[in-house]
């Protein structure tokens, strides 16, 4: 039966229910002659299967079947009978299962963090470095290319004026140069000055702020320059002025390559310390990476750099006080000169590059690796003695070992061989197990459960339905005392032996990764920082490390098992400094974050140490001849000297962050 016929039917039956009177058939109206009548149509299309409905009466457009017999309704079941209630009887109840258990933690879903890093990279890193894009290095490049020439201009009449080349007759042309000289290098590095005002209304008193005051008596003394027809200290004003905006430059495009580095990065990692890590020294882990931890730290002043800036206001205070000795034994004139070339001396020229210079010099380099440093909240937290953790996939990532061949000896089936060497790999770690894995899988061979398992540093013992085996390198099977008979003697092979004979051997390359052996050579290389092998693979050895990447292993560490298991472990706590983060894979990156942080914090610490040793020496020259009026030994050019000199050890010192 159709049931849309049913449905017919139970509607009209609804119609008859709730209608007060019968229906009456429909008013037959009349009609256009091109006009087709639904009723017409239904009674034609009732009439042609009428024939095939059986016992179905049709009634109009309803067809109504014959209705089936009621059965009779199902007894209800008997209800069990329920036994009185006695105290003697007692229900038997399962074991309480106990304290219920904590859920597992929601799995880590790489989209949706990637998702997080994306958003946060670009409301951070990314809009920062289109800011610093759109602010550009270009003027400032033009502003040093200016500065220079104004520089080795009023510089070169200096010398000229100091050989006698200059007739008496031009001398006030050549102070009016120099004056100009003056006052233009000041207007390239007006913002260097703005900055310095803007860090005094700040309360901090910078080398920026200490060049403004000195600009203000180099003017001074400009005037009575002009007045006197004596040749002022423009040369030296000017080259402090043009490292002031090397510094600038400098610390514009390292801050633009960390924000690149940053804004690029599709994974984020952390080098954190975590001290007490292994036999007392502290550990270099890797953890989970945050942009907060590098958009928090990396503007904030270091160090060095609040030492620099209190240092600056003493100079300050130190150039006033031998200005007013000056003033009160040789009058006005000797004090203002004297005060200008105490605020230039007591600041020697490179002290502006000893922080900012070696950052940048690191970044480069770091830029390549995908490397950023949390800023000198991370590079103080870098120790002298340290260790550092080496994984196998540190050294050798996925893909880096591949099974060559295979050779098979004794009367063991090669299936059996290939079971039993799986069964005992799978109990180590590294990339042997992933290629046996496959083997096994390939053969479609049996897995076996190995008892009495014993690991050692070349290889691995158990038993397997009773049967002794052995698995590991060449050395270890003569340590081990199997009778190698006539098995071929290869080194980057794992051998087999069942019963103490030989049965097989699979000889297994590993390629060495250019980021793994870049980072092992330089772990190694440091002393005090000492890499320790946490890496499962039996097959990575000392020696075997040695031969692959050349490498002295003196200074790296082996533990034992039961230690690499306890070090492995070891959990990162949440308030562990975050030295650095890394955007890519490979040892490479952790590494030199590590070796660039240790380099930069002694670069800067060392070069603001000559900076300031260079300037109270000054300081010291100057409060003598301010004392003995030594006039004749306060010339342009012997200041101008005094501080080309104490460049070369300053420069030399920013050039340490090349050697990483």
């Amino acid at each position: 039966m159709d049931p849309n016929l049913e449905l017919d039917l139970d509607l009209d039956a609804i119609m008859r229910e709730f209608s007060d009177h019968p229906a009456e058939p429909p008013v037959q109206e009349e009609v256009p002659s091109d006009t087709i009548r639904l009723d017409q149509v239904r009674q034609a299309v009732a009439a042609q299967i009428a024939p095939s409905m059986g016992d179905t009466a049709v009634f109009g457009p309803v067809r109504i079947e014959d209705e089936p017999e009621e059965e009779p309704p199902a007894p209800p079941p008997a209800e069990p009978e329920v036994e009185p209630f006695s105290e003697e009887w007692e229900p038997e109840y399962e074991e309480p299962m106990g304290d219920y258990p904590i859920p597992d933690p929601i799995p880590f879903r790489p989209k949706s963090r990637l998702k997080e890093l994306r958003e946060k990279l670009v409301a951070g890193p990314e809009k920062m470095y289109y800011t610093l894009l759109e602010i550009g290095l270009g003027k400032t490049q033009l502003s040093m290319v200016l500065c220079l020439a104004i520089f080795l201009l009023t510089a070169g009449s200096t010398v000229l004026y100091a050989c006698g080349l200059i007739g008496p007759d031009r001398i006030r042309l050549l102070v009016f140069v120099q004056f100009l000289g003056l006052l233009l290098s000041a207007l390239l590095g007006c913002y260097r000055l703005l900055e310095g005002l803007g860090d005094l209304l700040r309360l901090r008193f910078s080398a920026n702020t200490l060049l403004c005051f000195t600009f203000l008596v180099c003017c001074i003394d400009g005037v009575l320059c002009l007045q006197e027809l004596r040749v002022s200290v423009s040369a030296a004003f000017s080259l402090e002025m043009f490292l002031s905006m090397w510094a600038t430059y400098d610390r514009r495009s390292a801050e633009l390559g960390m924000m690149d580095t940053m804004r690029r990065a599709t994974t984020l990692d952390s080098v954190v310390k975590v001290p007490d890590w292994y036999e007392g020294r502290p550990g270099y882990l890797i953890g989970r990476g945050e942009v907060e931890h590098f958009m928090d730290n990396y503007a904030a002043p270091s160090g060095p750099e609040r030492v620099l800036d209190w240092y600056s206001f003493a100079v300050l205070l130190c150039g006033i006080a031998i200005g007013v000795m000056a003033g009160i034994r040789h009058g006005f004139s000797m004090a203002i000169q004297l005060c200008c070339a105490s605020l230039l001396v007591g600041m020697p020229a490179t002290a502006f590059l000893a922080v900012v210079r070696p950052l940048a010099i690191l970044e480069k380099q770091l830029h390549k690796l995908g490397t950023v440093l949390c800023g000198w909240k991370g590079i103080s937290a870098v120790e002298r003695q340290a260790a550092f953790p080496l994984s196998d996939a540190d050294l050798f990532p996925n893909g880096s070992a591949k099974l060559n061949g295979m050779k098979f000896y004794g009367d063991r089936t090669p299936d059996q061989v290939v079971a039993y060497a799986t069964a005992l790999i799978s109990q180590s770690g590294g990339a042997p197990v992933a290629l046996f894995g496959q083997l096994l899988e390939s053969r479609g061979g049996i897995r076996y459960t190995v008892s009495d398992l014993h690991l050692y540093p070349g290889g691995i013992a158990a038993e397997i339905q009773g049967e002794g085996v052995l698995v590991g390198t060449l050395e270890f099977m003569h340590d081990m005392g199997v009778d190698m008979g006539g098995g071929t003697k290869v080194n980057q092979a794992v051998y087999c032996a069942i019963g103490s004979e030989l049965a097989g051997v699979f000889a297994i390359t590993y390629q060495r990764a250019r980021s793994s052996a870049a980072g092992l050579r330089t772990l190694c290389g440091w002393s005090g920082l000492a890499p320790v092998s946490l890496c499962e693979d039996f097959m990575v050895t000392e020696s075997f490390l040695r031969g692959k990447f050349g490498v002295n292993t003196r200074r790296m560490l082996f533990p034992g098992w039961d230690q690499k298991l306890e070090l492995l472990e070891k959990e990162i706590p949440e308030d562990a400094p975050v030295i650095a983060l890394t955007t890519k894979e490979g040892l490479a990156p952790k590494a030199f974050a590590i070796t660039g942080a240790r380099v930069l914090r002694s670069a800067m610490r060392t070069g603001v140490a000559i900076a300031m040793i260079g300037g109270i020496l000054g300081l010291l020259i100057m409060a003598a001849l301010a004392w003995v009026g030594g006039v004749d030994w306060l010339t342009p050019m012997n200041i101008l000297l005094y501080l080309l000199i104490w460049m070369i050890p300053g420069l030399l010192v920013t050039e340490w962050t090349r050697t990483i």
